[in-house]
């Protein structure tokens, strides 16, 4: 018995001595790496997973080739988020253009251990009715139709992030942080090619509630606010599961931040976290959850 309490203190010991070694060594590997090392080896870890860094805003950001688009979206997307411990505010605007419905929805809120944000530009194959939303398939739109979008996130009047650019899916990530989605305030802007669709969009708009004063027009150009949103929100319906994600991800956030306390920048974080724990780094870069996605090839793909 004595034997192997003995035996079983060694090795705890053991393993501790080899837990710091191994902890003082990626630390070690990740200082001695210069800032484009660094860089170029996170980005081609996210790249199987649809995002990049952008060192400039300290975020992650969807590729414009990301797998994603491939699956286009769903509304049981934005249903089933909050059991996948995502709690975002969503804004879906359906609205008619050259045969086919379109969809441009925007999202804001927690996504595990992440504050992000979301616009997101698709259509259906043809002109749908109001009664055939929810259930329809909607497609990201091919290269000829991205459109000139930029966003701001801003939590509790502080700026998080500012990313313009052209795209069907552009999105904006912070690593370790927490919030309620009702606290956060999407500042948008989006860039339409004809006067058609530009009115097609608003008409979208006032459909859902938004006042004409609430938004600003300039030539081919609407820009708005998307702070409470005027459609029925998932995370209002499955209220349980809410809390128990936002307890979850408020969890999270503070592991994150005590597991990676070596370092204060988000790249280093990111890039400690694949050399010391790689599961939780993979499953850190799921900021979406998709039924699909586990069939997808280049996410089941080791980086």
């Amino acid at each position: 018995m004595y034997l192997f309490i003995g035996i079983l203190f060694a090795c705890c010991i053991l393993f501790f001595i080899i837990h710091f070694y191994r902890r003082k060594c990626i630390i070690t590997k990740i200082c001695c790496m210069n800032h484009c090392e660094k860089l170029d080896l996170l980005n081609r870890l996210a790249e199987p997973f649809g995002f990049c860094y952008l060192p400039a805003q300290d975020i992650m950001t969807s590729r414009l080739d990301a797998w994603q688009k491939d699956f286009g979206y769903r509304s049981l997307y934005d249903k089933t988020a909050p059991h996948f411990n995502m709690v975002f505010d969503c804004e879906p605007v359906y609205f008619d253009y050259k045969d086919h419905t379109w969809l441009i929805e925007f999202w804001k809120g927690q996504y595990g251990i992440n504050i992000g944000g979301e616009i997101g530009i698709y259509y259906a194959n043809s002109i749908l009715t109001s009664d055939q939303y929810e259930q329809a398939d909607f497609h990201g739109v091919s290269d000829s139709d991205f459109l000139p979008i930029s966003m701001k996130l801003y939590f509790k009047g502080k700026q998080l992030f500012s990313i313009r650019q052209l795209h069907w899916w552009l999105t904006g990530f912070c690593m370790g942080n927490y919030c309620e989605p009702e606290n956060l305030i999407m500042d948008i802007s989006i860039a339409f090619p004809n006067e058609e669709m530009l009115q097609s969009f608003v008409k979208g708009l006032e459909n859902l509630g938004y006042k004409t004063s609430e938004l600003c027009m300039n030539c081919l150009r609407v820009s708005f606010s998307f702070s409470v949103p005027h459609t029925k929100q998932p995370r209002k319906v499955y209220r349980f599961q809410t809390q128990i994600s936002q307890w979850g991800n408020r969890f999270l956030c503070k592991l994150y931040v005590y597991i990676t306390k070596p370092f204060t920048c988000t790249i280093d974080r990111i890039l400690y976290l694949y050399f010391f724990l790689p599961i939780t780094f993979r499953r850190m870069l799921c900021f979406r959850k998709n039924h699909k996605q586990k069939f997808h090839k280049e996410y089941r793909r080791q980086p």
